[in-house]
């Protein structure tokens, strides 16, 4: 009777020692997947502002003031519009045969 009584308390300790690791073993995993949840959101966030940063940084009116300043290039107008003609040069070789 002992030796039964002996090794259900040794099946009750261990059952017990494997509740409580099960235990802190799922409580750590739900701790990680609420940082990386915070995190996703952290970034999804920083994707948004960047995206809006982005679209603020490409606007036609900043580009040209950033060309002009920068690249000292100017608005082209016909007055400095120069045309360039080119010879079809396909059409007149067949023209010389």
């Amino acid at each position: 009777m002992t030796r039964l009584n002996l090794v259900l308390l040794i099946a009750v300790l261990f059952s017990a020692l494997y509740l409580v690791r099960t235990q802190y073993e799922s409580r750590r995993l739900y701790v990680e997947l609420e940082k990386t949840a915070a995190l996703s959101r952290k970034l999804e966030s920083d994707k948004d502002r960047l995206q809006v940063e982005k679209r603020a940084q490409a606007t036609p009116l900043r580009v040209e003031k950033i060309s002009k300043e920068r690249l000292q290039m100017r608005t082209a107008t016909p007055a400095i519009t120069q045309y360039v003609n080119y010879k079809n040069e396909a059409g007149t070789e067949g023209a010389r045969e």
